[in-house]
């Protein structure tokens, strides 16, 4: 079934309103890479593809290198979600479904990485979830499968903690974890994981880009996202982006395609994101994020100056919530409604344009910027109102569990 790839498009071509409760979408056909099927296809992962060697210098690994030493420690995650409805010419009926997605050891206490919407669906988690191994045995490779535990689940950030059981799982292969911050573009990269389906499957390319912001499950933006054009497709959520020193750089997410299949435009959830995350959910269970309080839209110049307004671009503010650290600050959302060609802008209010000094194109960039920050950190806005501008001090809060 195909669940998610529905409703990953159906957001994925949303309008975007709200900072950390609705925020801007990505562009159209963005995708997630999970695949849910009630029947898995598995083959053994193809040996001509490990071989594959592109050109690295100084202590740098090739793709085979990194997958003889490092693929024991990444794992098939099967989830299975009971109740779910389905309509047939029969009317409404329910069963069960499985999603196939990737996820890798991060530590030898059994702590496994992989992506939220890998075991959770629309914030309903997996009724049950194992991860299987690749072993050697006498007769070659085999695997093993084991129960996991889901220690927690960031939506915000697509990244979920699984734990298993040491003595019930093979040896325990942790994967290194590298600094997402020193990602050069053009970089070598290579991605493990299960591509629908077929196991232990490794592929290789470059770092194409980065600074990239993804669009997370619940809308949310996430910042410093990892680009690449390593084939990657649904199975591959979750699974490790590998660097040329055989370090874990980003988490597989999501893809973006007009057809569903690979064009060469991954996505990963920088892996410095998902370390701060683990973090959390191995201290609390749960992530805290910082809040400002906005309601908002994006503006061009050409809406700028259709709207009367003396910018460039920036986020028009449409509503400020009430008790929030934006109305604390004194930010204020709109009075009135304009149609434009359509769409419905609401004007009056004050014009957000910079952060710290950096410059806001719209939503999205605030959206990311927010991310960047915990709560009680201290932000400086740029305010445009009235034809002046002004900077604001800002105290950002924790944001509320329903935004």
């Amino acid at each position: 079934m195909k669940r998610l790839w529905s409703s990953r498009w159906a957001v994925a071509t949303g309008s975007a309103v709200t900072v950390l409760v609705v925020v801007a979408l990505m562009a159209t056909g963005v995708l997630p890479v999970k695949t849910e099927k009630t029947t898995v296809v598995r083959e053994k992962a193809s040996e001509e593809a490990a071989t594959t060697t592109v050109a690295m210098t100084g202590t740098s690994m090739t793709p085979a290198q990194i997958y003889n030493e490092y693929s024991a420690g990444v794992v098939e995650v099967l989830s299975t979600f009971n109740n779910v409805s389905s309509t047939s010419p029969y009317g409404q009926s329910s069963s069960s479904a499985q999603a196939l997605g990737s996820g890798f050891v991060v530590s030898t206490d059994g702590s496994i990485l992989t992506n939220a919407h890998v075991v959770s669906d629309n914030g309903v988690r997996a009724h049950t979830v194992k991860v299987v191994f690749k072993t050697q045995s006498s007769s070659g490779t085999d695997t093993t499968t084991v129960a996991a535990t889901v220690v927690g689940v960031d939506a915000t950030s697509d990244v979920a903690l699984l734990k298993v059981d040491p003595a019930k799982a093979p040896a325990l292969d942790p994967v290194p974890l590298g600094d997402s911050s020193a990602v050069q573009v053009g970089e070598a990269v290579v991605a493990i994981g299960n591509p629908l389906g077929y196991d232990f499957s490794v592929t290789s390319g470059i770092a194409s880009a980065t600074n990239r912001n993804l669009q997370s499950p619940n809308g949310s933006v996430i910042p410093d996202g990892i680009q690449t054009d390593a084939a990657i497709n649904e199975g591959n959520s979750g699974g490790p982006l590998i660097d040329a020193s055989g370090e874990v750089i980003g988490i597989n997410e999501q893809i973006a395609s007009q057809s569903g299949g690979n064009q060469g435009l991954g996505f990963a959830v920088p892996i410095n994101t998902a370390v701060s995350v683990m973090k959390q959910l191995q201290a609390t269970g749960k992530v805290t994020y910082a809040y400002l309080g906005v309601q908002g839209q994006t503006i061009t110049s050409d809406i700028a100056g259709t709207l009367g307004l003396s910018l460039k671009e920036g986020v028009l503010v449409a509503a400020v919530s009430d008790g929030s650290p934006a109305a604390t600050a004194g930010i204020k959302g709109g009075s009135r409604q304009s149609d434009l060609q359509g769409q419905v802008y609401v004007v009056g209010g004050d014009v957000i344009t910079a952060m710290d000094g950096e410059t806001l194109a719209g939503m999205e960039e605030l959206g990311a910027a927010i991310m960047k920050h915990k709560p009680g950190d201290t932000v400086t806005l740029t305010v445009v109102s009235g034809g002046k501008t002004r900077d604001v001090k800002v105290t950002l809060a924790e944001r509320p569990s329903s935004s």
